[in-house]
Parts: structure tokens; sequence; C-alpha cells
């Protein structure tokens, strides 16, 4: 049985940091793509970001610059280093696994809960 833990979501205040860290049960990640989504209160799931099995990295262009991706095979750990947050960040933030990638949250099988993230200006 596949379970995805994400960790790390909090209040910060415009300009701060926070690393999410997505981890694994059940698969290993590095045989995977996983991807970083968000969801804003009466928004659509947005992408955020992936990391594919050969560890390259896409970040959506609404976080490039500030959000990056990196996974500890060791730990079969994710994680989501968020920079220079903004208020508009706000949003619950889920790691989910896909067999093929891609920005659309159908290609993702499996998900985690979720972590609250929220940017106070």
């Amino acid at each position: 049985q596949v379970h995805l833990v994400e960790s790390g979501g909090g209040l910060v205040q415009a300009g701060g940091s926070l690393r999410l860290s997505c981890a694994a049960s059940g698969l290993t990640f590095s045989w995977f793509v996983v991807g970083w989504f968000r969801q804003a209160p009466g928004k659509e799931r947005e992408f955020v970001g992936r990391i594919s099995w050969s560890g390259t990295t896409y970040c959506a262009d609404s976080v490039k610059g500030r959000f990056t991706i990196s996974r500890d095979n060791a730990k079969n750990t994710v994680y989501l280093q968020m920079n220079s947050l903004k208020p508009e960040d706000t949003a619950v933030y889920y790691c989910a696994v896909s067999d093929t990638g891609g920005s659309s949250s159908l290609s993702y099988r499996y998900w985690g809960q979720g972590t609250q993230v929220t940017v106070s200006s």
C-alpha cells in the first residue's frame, strides 16, 4: 500500500522560506515522477513542479526562481524548498506520484493528504 505524507507547512511572513517534505512508503520515489501541486480556497489545483526519476526538475513559471525541488533517495523523500514566499503562495500543498509525469493532476495516481502553507503580508 502506497502512502505519501507531506510535512513542513505552516505560517510564514512574506519574503520568508519554508521547506516541505514528502515521504513515501510502499514505493520508491526514484522510479517515478514526483510532482507538487497546490490548491488555494476557491481555486483549482495548480501544478507547482516535478522531479523525474533521473532527477531532472521543472517548476511552473509562477514559482520558477523561488521554489526548487530535490530528492533524497536514501530517505525516499522529496522536498519543495520555497523561498521569497508571497501571500499568493498560500494554499494546501500536495505531493503526488506519476508514471509519466506532466503538469496535469490527472497523470498522478497517488496523492498525499496535503499540508497547509499560509503566507502573511
